[in-house]
């Protein structure tokens, strides 16, 4: 009797990937969903997806070009998970909690782009902190277009305490996007008053925006980060 040896997760995703392409599903020419989409989709790190793509590469199937990519590290180590940050930074030895500060149906109160004037918007607050002295170390405020399908989440909250869970779940797939980051120089009064912390501190800040494959606006995400501990990088 023949056993087959069991397949990596690297060589599971690259062989479903090669079935949708050998089946023309994926067309000679059309670009792959992103690394961070195939991170969502599939349920697993950056690093395995990168590792899939390799072996698609090397069977000639893929061509790759070279771009550039910008991650959230902490403490210089990337934060990686496809669970989320708070898993991620638990795995760097911090004891993290989440609190949410808002779930709301509202008019967009951020500078969002490609969103109509009176268009709603539904809004996720949260704030991540040290269990050990509560201090908060990021502020995080997330603005999708308002969908029918969210009705739900104003009631029960967040699938299993998780945005991109509820999004799946809601039927929204985020499969292109882009970054921007810049110092915030002063910490304003009601910020500092969400992370426990002082107002007047410097903090990094985050903004990205994520489309679906028609183009249209998934989620727009505003986040402060403490400097002492996130940074970013870069690779290309």
């Amino acid at each position: 009797m023949n056993i087959q040896p069991m397949q990596s997760k690297p060589e599971i995703i690259a062989a479903t990937l090669e079935q949708e392409i050998l089946k023309g599903k994926i067309s000679d020419g059309d670009a792959l969903a992103s690394e961070s989409a195939l991170v969502k989709r599939f349920s697993v790190s950056r690093t395995t997806v990168r590792k899939s793509l390799g072996i698609l590469a090397e069977k000639g199937l893929i061509r790759t070009r070279v771009g550039i990519g910008s991650f959230v590290t902490f403490g210089d180590k990337l934060l990686d998970s496809p669970a989320g940050w708070s898993v991620a930074l638990a795995d760097r030895g911090m004891r993290i909690g989440t609190r949410v500060i808002r779930i709301a149906r509202i008019l967009p109160d951020l500078e969002m782009p490609d969103i109509a004037e009176g268009q709603f918007v539904l809004a996720v607050d949260r704030v991540r902190f040290r269990q050990d002295d509560g201090t908060g170390l990021t502020l995080e405020r997330s603005r999708m277009p308002w969908h029918d399908s969210f009705a739900g989440v104003l009631e029960n909250g967040l699938l299993e305490g998780s945005l991109s869970k509820t999004l799946a779940a809601c039927g929204q797939s985020a499969s292109s996007g882009k970054e921007w980051a810049n110092v915030l120089l002063s910490l304003g009064t009601g910020e500092a008053a969400l992370m426990g912390r002082t107002p007047g501190e410097p903090m990094l800040r985050l903004r990205r925006l994520t489309r679906n494959a028609a183009g249209g606006v998934v989620e727009f995400v505003e986040t402060l980060l403490d400097p002492r501990h996130f940074g970013m990088r870069m690779e290309f």
